[in-house]
């Protein structure tokens, strides 16, 4: 088993003070069948009280409310994460998976997509499983990563349309072939070694299990990934969302770091 321990800290500058801000924060990994959460610890300036659930789709959150005026937010989360030697993430429960077979949001196939896959040929295909190998090797080829090309309202269509695009898209654009493909797919938010900002994968339903795959990188997740959270695109599991008055301009500074540990 490995031990992964990791630091993520979110800074927010705005021009103006915030006069109240309502946020919620989905940064404490999950608990499945590959990881399980040893401890971690945070904090958030200005310090305000704040609550710790899950939302509708099994995703820790935190949320809460500041009332004061501030130009300044800052949220910081340590911990520890024990990586099980699995090859699955959890069994599906069939209650569960319907909403992830049907294409949703950001997940929107356009005529771009719909050629595309068209174009495929799963003869050689004996299972989901094969498929989603197949259509991931696919993608890694005829897709390519670039930064600052793309933003995070980008849509899988748009994205395969400019031809290149960052871990995001790539989920998006594999999730929706996937779902073409008859496969339910979903989208996971998380955490990798030497990444030094969050990444993003996939997780595909092949048979009762769910498994994971990172089309950006061309390969299964491994003992190096931390899961924060999964839903039908980004929005459902980003990180921080909020809702604030005033403000004016602002500027964001994320840092990562993940890195093994001895078991003590």
């Amino acid at each position: 088993m490995t031990v992964l321990h990791f630091e993520y800290q979110m800074e927010i500058e705005y021009e103006e003070n915030v006069g109240r801000c309502y946020y919620t924060i989905k940064c404490i990994p999950r608990e499945d069948a590959r990881q399980h959460l040893l401890g971690m610890e945070f904090s958030i300036l200005p310090e305000t009280e704040h609550s710790i659930g899950e939302d509708s789709f099994g995703n820790k959150q935190i949320y809460g409310c500041e009332t004061e005026p501030h130009r300044q937010f800052i949220f910081h989360i340590t911990g520890d994460v024990e990586i099980i030697q699995t090859d699955y993430e959890e069994e599906a429960a069939e209650e569960k998976t319907g909403i992830f077979r049907y294409p949703y949001g950001k997940c929107m196939p356009g005529p771009g997509l719909l050629r595309y896959y068209e174009s495929c040929d799963f003869s050689s295909c004996g299972n989901s499983y094969e498929v989603c190998v197949e259509l991931m090797h696919r993608l890694h080829r005829d897709f390519t990563y670039e930064s600052g090309v793309t933003h995070v309202h980008t849509t899988a269509e748009e994205a395969w349309e400019l031809g290149r695009g960052v871990c995001q898209d790539y989920a998006h654009i594999y999730i929706t072939l996937l779902r073409m493909a008859g496969i339910p797919a979903r989208y996971v938010c998380g955490l990798i070694i030497g990444e030094g900002a969050s990444h993003a994968w996939v997780e595909a339903l092949c048979g009762s299990r769910w498994l994971a795959f990172d089309p950006t990188n061309d390969c299964l997740v491994l003992d190096h990934y931390i899961k924060l959270g999964h839903g039908r695109d980004t929005s459902d599991c980003a990180i921080n969302r909020g809702l604030m008055w005033n403000g004016g301009a602002q500027t964001q500074k994320i840092s990562v770091l993940v890195e093994k540990r001895e078991r003590e």
